[in-house]
């Protein structure tokens, strides 16, 4: 198990940072670090992306875990890694993506949605997996899937809010990514970081609330 997998099991949550502007990212970071928040994905398809990546790397240290999402084949991985990614999530899988992340040392984490695909992706060399897109498949769905791929770590990605964290919880999601519901970017275009602080630190009590039932 890398590092960050094991990050990842503990802390549970993933902001997901896409389209974000450049001006207000870092504000939005701390925001996020203030209210218990630390594991953040920048995607690819954001303005800037590798030169957020790389700042927040040398701005925040071990305070918090930076990679890179949407990254959709090999030339954005190695674009991302050489930013300072320290994982790689996607929407699809590309086992290019996932073969270089096993030789460069840095962990990928696939989009997948079938069994099949699940499997296909960990036999690959992926050591966890994002189910997506969950919030048109719901937890009812990995709960099905996890009954025979219990060995597999899943990422939960979409659909997740606190009314249900819970339940994507309980039917057997290792960690939860989150993006607009988490990053609200009419907040952070408005100058309301602290709204941004007390909405991670309602999910990262609800997480660790979670982690002790």
């Amino acid at each position: 198990m890398s590092v960050m997998l094991e990050r990842l099991q503990q802390e549970k949550i993933v902001a997901i940072f896409r389209y974000i502007e450049d001006q207000y990212a870092d504000q939005a970071a701390e925001a996020l670090l203030n209210g218990g928040i630390t594991l953040m994905e920048i995607t690819m398809n954001t303005e800037g992306a590798a030169g957020m990546i790389s700042r927040w790397r040398e701005k925040y240290g071990d305070r918090a875990g930076i990679g890179a999402g949407t990254v959709l084949d090999l030339e954005m991985a190695k674009e991302a890694i050489a930013a300072g990614s320290q994982f790689l999530i996607s929407p699809n899988l590309d086992e290019a993506v996932v073969d270089y992340g096993l030789k460069t040392g840095v962990p990928v984490w696939p989009g997948v949605m079938t069994p099949t695909e699940i499997v296909r992706a960990w036999k690959a060399g992926a050591e966890a997996v994002k189910i997506f897109p969950m919030g048109t498949l719901g937890w009812k769905y990995l709960s099905e899937i996890r009954a025979p791929l219990d060995k597999i770590p899943m990422l939960a990605t979409g659909g997740v809010d606190l009314d249900n964290i819970a339940d994507y919880f309980k039917a057997g999601a290792c960690a939860v990514g989150m993006g607009s519901k988490l990053v609200n970017l009419d907040w952070v275009r408005s100058g309301r970081f602290d709204l941004l602080e007390e909405r991670a630190r309602k999910f990262a009590d609800a997480a660790k609330a979670l982690a002790k039932s």
